[in-house]
């Protein structure tokens, strides 16, 4: 059985990695025990899990189901081994978070350093990501969110909201005006990044009020923080969260506009899977989630 979870192991890994090279190099592992093991894997099998090809690995339908079934196998194998180890006794191991880009780095970063020096036999390991991610795929234990969640087996506790506002710094405003409706976003110059929204349009309103506005992108770029710079230096009008606009607000670099037709807040979440719960993610998310409460009813302050 030992043999046969090593081999699931690998066959995973080459999935992920995309090859069995990078698998072998992940693992530091010679090419041919990868290659070796998953031949075995699939003549136990009785089929061809992997399809190979100068594009790389791609999974057969039977080999789709196959690996599925060893993440969930390796999944609980793994979970075992945390329970025999005591992390579902105190808290300790290793915590895996994943959190948006600026608000990890402004908002969820500080909250894990203060966590560690609280829990000294817990490890923490931070994804900052703007890409969608699965807490079981990834073997993640904890996730923060922004936006609706969809139906799903994940549990969530809610920590706050945050809201998408324009804004401009006040030279630009006091050479071009305020816009004192969506539609007139049309005569002024923006700053965009599609990571957010399209480029080309924002959603302002609620309900039957809501409405598709279309902007003209001045400047577009690929970084939240870039745009804010871009706005603080007068290039033009730009759509973000609160959270990454409320520094240039309090500093008196940034105006908001449109404050009216904001559409509604987006909701932010601290998301975990089901089941019992380690004792270093039920200490993380106590910890968290009154800190991050906090930090967002400031960024509301900060923009009132």
């Amino acid at each position: 059985m030992a043999d046969r979870l090593h081999a699931m192991t690998l066959l995973v890994a080459a999935v992920d990695a995309g090859s069995l090279s990078g698998a072998a190099r992940a693992l530091g592992l010679p090419l041919a025990t990868v290659s070796r093991q998953v031949a075995q894997l699939e003549a136990r099998l009785g089929t061809r899990i992997l399809e190979r090809s100068s594009r790389g690995l791609a999974l057969t339908d039977p080999g789709a189901a196959y690996v599925a079934a060893c993440r969930r196998i390796l999944e609980d194998v793994a979970e075992a081994e945390r329970a025999a180890a005591g992390e579902f006794s105190a808290p300790r191991g290793l915590l895996t978070v994943t959190a948006p880009v600026v608000f990890g780095r402004l908002h969820v970063l500080p909250v894990v350093a203060d966590f560690l020096a609280a829990y000294p036999e817990v490890d923490a390991r931070v994804e900052l990501t703007d890409r969608p991610v699965s807490l079981p795929e990834e073997r993640l234990d904890a996730a923060i969110r922004i936006g609706e969640l969809p139906d799903s087996s994940l549990r969530a506790r809610r920590v706050g909201a945050v809201r998408r506002v324009a804004c401009a710094s006040p030279a630009y405003l006091a050479r071009r005006g305020h816009p004192a409706t969506p539609a007139e976003l049309a005569a002024h110059d923006c700053v965009t990044f599609e990571s957010l929204a399209p480029a080309d349009r924002w959603a302002f309103g609620t309900g039957r009020g809501a409405e598709q506005v279309p902007v003209r992108a001045r400047l577009t770029v690929n970084t939240a923080e870039a745009a804010v710079d871009a706005a603080m230096a007068g290039l033009g009008v730009v759509r973000v969260l609160s959270y990454q606009a409320a520094g240039g607000v309090a500093a008196g670099r940034l105006r908001l506009v449109l404050a009216d037709a904001e559409p509604a807040p987006w909701p932010v979440s601290i998301l975990f899977r089901a089941g019992p719960m380690p004792q270093k993610l039920r200490a993380f998310v106590d910890f968290a989630a009154p800190r991050l409460e906090t930090a967002l009813t400031g960024v509301a302050r900060d923009l009132a």
